[in-house]
């Protein structure tokens, strides 16, 4: 359960680098830390509020520490977000593991709210204080606890409260895989932060996570190909397309070479690491119709709003990109790559979810997964994947 006034416990410890995992930098504010998911030279290049936005939102991020503790409490502020005129999403749920397994789900009071209005992007934050999740009834022994954040809401960490010490978990003796992709990647609808398709692929697949599904920020910027780069990792995933044709901001001609750039980036400091390039999965408004996508305020389906496809299919011809064609180049430039690159792998994410899922369990609001299908996607690419035959197979 959730508390503001949760019962005082005799230690106190406070967040640091040490008990974070899956977070690439670390900024100490006015209430605690606030774990980012790219470093502040990417930040910095990061041309509006969006990449901002999602990247404060720690998706994969989580703490991990052992203990011998039965009541641990995680006080923290979070940040959730509100669009106008629409009914509250269900707030950001943290998740607790114990030695790997789900033993507890929570989500947190108190907190500041970002007001959104989707007609004109404008916002405005309310703050709020900083609340408590609590977790009880943990067994007495020594074990490894994780407390994964919410993947949809910013969250700056205050302290770490139990009934017994802690100390940073052991470093893992795992691969690290590292991916990037789109609101989809980020979680969209997955019912919690370990239930995000990667997160899903992750623990299937026994290796350390660090997510960098940025909802809306897939766009094959240049700095975010820096960050990875940069960030030791012994397996590399890009999920390349959605964004970049519901935002409507590139065309053919340069689509081909920002991908070439992107992985010529991603080579500079990982020549030899399995590199894996995901196309988009289904996406029956974009299949064919160029974006960008557009709230569609006349359809509200359970206080969701869905989106639709606003180009014109025959805007192709001039150069504007649908999955269907992106999915086709990027076959093509992974191809092309590959004679060069063994190490360079390609998924059509049709694999993931395509057409035989999409009438069993269609997009609830025309662009992104629900819970069950976050489920379904993370098996499969664990399965693909991670086993046997796979590019990432151990």
């Amino acid at each position: 359960m959730s508390t503001d006034t949760p019962a005082a416990l005799p230690f106190t410890a406070p967040v640091t680098a040490a008990l974070l995992r899956g977070a690439l930098d670390l900024e100490r504010t006015d209430t605690g830390l606030l774990p980012h998911r790219l470093p502040a030279a990417a930040r910095d290049r990061a041309p509006d509020g969006q990449i901002a936005f999602a990247e404060a939102q720690p998706s994969g991020v989580r703490l991990a520490f052992r203990t011998r503790a039965t009541v641990v409490e995680l006080a923290a502020r979070r940040t959730r977000t509100v669009y106008q005129g629409v009914p509250p999403r269900p707030g950001g749920v943290y998740d607790l593991l114990v030695d790997g397994d789900l033993a507890g789900r929570s989500e947190a009071s108190g907190g500041s709210v970002l007001d959104v209005d989707l007609t004109t992007g404008a916002t405005e934050l309310r703050p709020g204080p900083a609340g408590t999740v609590r977790f009880e009834g943990l067994a007495a022994r020594e074990k490894d606890v994780e407390i994964w954040l919410p993947y949809n809401e910013r969250t700056e960490l205050v302290a770490l409260r139990t009934d017994a010490p802690v100390t940073p978990a052991p470093e893992p003796d795992r691969r690290v895989w590292l991916h990037h992709g789109s609101s989809i990647s980020h979680g969209s609808d997955a019912a919690s932060p370990t239930t995000t398709w990667p997160a899903r692929a992750a623990l299937l697949g026994g290796v350390e996570l660090i997510n960098l599904g940025l909802g809306g920020g897939a766009l094959l910027d240049p700095f975010t190909a820096r960050a990875m780069r940069d960030t030791p990792a012994d397996l590399i995933s890009v999920k390349i397309g959605i964004n970049l044709v519901n935002a409507d901001v590139m065309r053919l001609r340069a689509f081909a070479p920002a991908v070439h750039g992107f992985l010529d980036i991603l080579r500079e400091g990982r020549p030899d690491v399995p590199l894996l390039v995901i196309s988009p999965v289904l996406c029956p408004i974009h299949e064919d119709t160029p974006g960008p996508s557009v709230p569609d305020f006349g359809r509200l389906d359970e206080g969701r709003v869905r989106f639709a496809a606003a180009g014109d299919p025959a805007e192709r011809e001039a150069g504007k990109l649908t999955l269907r064609v992106i999915r086709e180049e990027l076959a093509h430039v992974v191809e092309q790559r590959s004679a060069t690159d063994p190490h360079l792998h390609h998924l059509d994410g049709r694999a993931l979810y395509g057409e035989a899922d999409a009438a069993e369990l269609p997009l609830p609001d025309a662009l992104h997964p629900d819970a069950a299908t976050h489920l379904r996607m993370g098996d499969r690419f664990a399965a693909l994947a991670f086993g046997a035959g796979g590019p990432f197979a151990s």
